[in-house]
């Protein structure tokens, strides 16, 4: 289990987020200046706002698996009698994070809508989709399939992306119930369609989605041969993600904590957290043993299911 910690002397929370090494919110806290975290404290935020870099994203949650939990900004495009009255362009340049294309979907809401993502950084590409319809009573709840609400896969290996939204009618023909066209990338599972959101007219909108990060644009051999910058320290394993460049670092099995801190990796002990024995349980370094009490004969291991069984 990959523990969130700190580098020693440097703040571990900002908020109720806390922010472990290689991420850190002061200079000499982080591993690189990509994994900075800023936390604005200002009078104005209680508590505390974990923003991402120099940016205005809130941070939710940073795993150690990769992972990073962000709320970005959704775009709007609105409309009155007289034509077009307000737009809100959102997008992200994260460069150093890909963008999850397992984990999110583009997603665009409104009955007059072409919705358009792009982006540059880590691949090219452009895709998006259309949503139409005639009247509420087209569209139902929990539904995104192109009338209302509709969504398009993020492509692999992406580090950016820019959303344009339009409208063929200038929302005209819908515009009693749905005045504007909204746009953004989000978490799945984290967005649900209602058909009341057809008939909202606010710009301050966010939704959680979830970026990867790695250490650099090596792989776990390249890296490896220069222990100087090579980020895996004692009793771990490096492994690389399934998209994308970099790696990463876990504890080796029977350790626990933060395998990018120096003794950061622990030796866990078996015994207490799984009481894995039916007799004694004996911790070593990284791993455990059982035994069984003077005249018995056996390995002093639970039988398969019988453990569960008494639980």
């Amino acid at each position: 289990m990959a523990v969130e910690e700190a580098k020693p002397g440097c703040q571990s929370l900002c908020g109720n987020l806390t922010v472990p090494y290689p991420f850190g919110m002061e200079e000499g806290c982080y591993m690189e200046r990509n994994f900075f975290i800023r936390c604005d404290n200002s009078s104005t935020t209680e508590p505390p706002k974990p923003l991402l870099s120099t940016s205005n994203i809130d941070v939710l949650h940073i795993d150690l698996d990769g992972e990073l939990r962000i709320r970005n900004w959704v775009g709007s495009d609105c409309y009155n009698s007289s034509g077009p009255s307000s737009s809100f362009q959102t997008w992200l340049r994260s460069g150093l994070y890909n963008i999850s294309s397992t984990k999110n979907k583009f997603t665009a809401i409104g009955c007059d809508t072409i919705a358009i993502i792009t982006g540059t950084t880590g691949q090219d590409y452009t895709t998006g989709c259309v949503s139409l319809c005639g009247g509420i009573n087209d569209v139902s709840d929990g539904s995104c399939s192109g009338i209302g609400c509709c969504q398009a896969s993020i492509p692999r290996g992406v580090r950016d992306y820019n959303i344009s939204l339009g409208s063929f009618y200038n929302h005209s023909t819908v515009l009693t119930f749905n005045p504007c066209t909204y746009g953004f990338v989000v978490e799945e599972g984290e967005y649900e369609f209602s058909t009341w959101d057809l008939n909202r007219t606010d710009d301050n909108w966010k939704l959680p989605m979830v970026l990867d990060w790695t250490i650099g644009d090596q792989n776990c051999s390249e890296a490896n041969q220069d222990p100087e910058t090579y980020a895996c320290k004692d009793n771990t394993v490096c492994h690389e993600p399934e998209f994308g460049n970099g790696y990463l670092c876990r504890c080796n099995d029977g350790f626990e904590g933060n395998p990018y801190l120096s003794n950061g990796c622990q030796d866990k002990n078996e015994c207490e957290a799984l009481n894995p024995c039916n007799s004694t349980c004996h911790n070593t370094f990284g791993g455990f043993y059982c035994s069984c009490p003077e005249g018995y004969e056996g390995d002093g291991s639970w039988p398969p299911g019988w453990k569960w069984l008494q639980s």
